[in-house]
């Protein structure tokens, strides 16, 4: 196969010298044969460079692997001329095997074959170059395959593949900790959604728990807070009960419209008990003592005269500053006191009862402690009110609903023949004064 090759590169060479600018007309090509051993020296490869001093084996290895690239590159640029050389080969080989098998003019029929060493078909030699071509380029394919081989097969300095292996460490310590920081981010995430979505399924709750309780109110009265609760009876089952408990007081304002004609004593408008101390608020009239204000189980005469069957506008303010408190009926300031439960704060969670005296939370009434008559405008506080405030509250020229507790149809509840009603204007209370 390798004399074919060199045959053919001798057949280029004289054709070149022949046709240089095309066959004249009458003019003949001579194709002559080297001899083998012209070609025996074959391809060689290029001499690797040496490097200067000692190399370490990885250095060795990526300058091996840098010639052997150079190789393959400077292979494939010789399949690519050669290429176009057999392209050349073929045109003139066709040409010069017409022109050794005809006559040329003015040669005898008996001249010299000069073509007799080559095969008579041109595409059988065609073919042969290929083939030779062909695994040429099988042996390019397998030396690039075996050289990525024994790169990857290369054994690593130890120190490098301590270096590698260190690092490798370090970057999966590092991937671990950026998980674990994910999944935090991750769980609290879902902790804030899941109390975003508590809280905003609450606040609708209330709002439509409010939206109900104003189409109730709009219902049975006028404006939800034009009602009356009435006790007729001194008994210990007939009360209302706020549905609403008090926050943690320092200070409070508590004004109510109450009418009573009861004897001895109007009984108990308004009574609120905690766990462990069922006297924290209370208003009382028991028997012919005066009205007492209990905050904390101490207790404060208030000047107040409430009995006479009219209606009466209370209010009563106090603060944990040095216990001091003020009574006030239809605006008037009637008294003032301090030390009436001294810093003690009121405290929240407990049970606000309207007509009934608490001996525990929610329960165990005494009939003679009842009150009897009719309450409304019950509103609470957090705050001390000024005397203006509560003239103009008395005095029907402001509105003021309290900010703690307010009176509103659906946050009083009644029980055991206690009952609800419309209630006259505030104007119409201040006429029956």
């Amino acid at each position: 196969m390798l004399v074919l090759v060199l045959l053919a590169a001798g057949v280029a060479l004289a054709v070149a010298a022949a046709a240089q600018d095309g066959p004249a007309p009458g003019s003949r090509f001579v194709c002559t044969a080297l001899p083998p051993e012209a070609a025996r020296a074959g391809c060689p490869l290029p001499a690797m460079p040496m490097q200067g001093g000692a190399l370490s084996p990885e250095e060795e290895l990526r300058a091996a692997v840098l010639q052997l690239r150079e190789t393959v590159v400077q292979q494939k640029e010789t399949l690519g001329a050669q290429r176009e050389a057999i392209r050349e080969l073929t045109g003139k080989l066709a040409r010069c095997e017409g022109l050794a098998g005809g006559k040329a003019p003015g040669r005898a029929a008996t001249g010299k074959d000069t073509m007799g060493d080559l095969p008579r078909d041109p595409g059988h030699v065609v073919e042969q170059l290929s083939r030779s071509l062909q695994t040429l380029k099988d042996r390019l394919e397998s030396l690039e395959h075996q050289l990525r081989v024994n790169v990857s097969n290369a054994v690593l300095p130890s120190d490098f593949r301590e270096v590698l292996q260190q690092r490798l460490g370090e970057l999966e310590r590092q991937l671990l900790r950026k998980v674990a920081e994910l999944e935090d981010e991750k769980s609290l995430l879902h902790n804030e959604t899941s109390a975003h979505r508590q809280k905003t399924e609450s606040a609708l709750n209330a709002l439509l728990q409010r939206v109900t309780e104003l189409e109730r109110g709009n219902s049975a009265f006028k404006s939800p807070d034009a009602f009356k609760v009435s006790l007729p009876l001194r008994t210990n089952y007939l009360y209302g009960k706020i549905k609403k408990t008090l926050p943690e007081l320092y200070a409070f304002t508590i004004c109510l419209w109450l009418r009573s004609s009861a004897l001895p004593g109007i009984g108990t408008p308004f009574s609120y008990a905690v766990p462990g101390q069922a006297n924290e608020i209370v208003l009382i009239e028991w028997g012919n003592n005066p009205i007492e204000l209990l905050i904390n189980d101490k207790v404060a005469q208030l000047p107040l005269f409430v009995s006479d069957g009219k209606w009466h506008h209370i209010c009563i303010t106090w603060t944990t500053r040095d216990g001091m408190w003020e009574a006030f009926q239809d605006g008037e300031k009637l008294g003032t006191g301090e030390n009436l439960a001294p810093w003690h704060p009121i405290k929240p969670g407990g049970v606000l009862i309207l007509g009934q005296e608490q001996d525990t939370v929610g329960g165990r009434f005494d009939a003679t402690q009842a009150f009897v008559g009719e309450l409304s405008q019950f509103n609470i506080w957090d705050r001390v009110l000024r005397a203006q405030e509560i003239i103009n509250i008395a005095n029907c020229s402001t509105n003021m609903p309290g900010n703690i507790i307010p009176w509103v149809d659906n946050n009083v509840d009644v029980f055991g023949g206690a009952s609800k009603w419309p209630v006259e204007t505030c104007e119409e209370r201040l006429l029956d004064l």
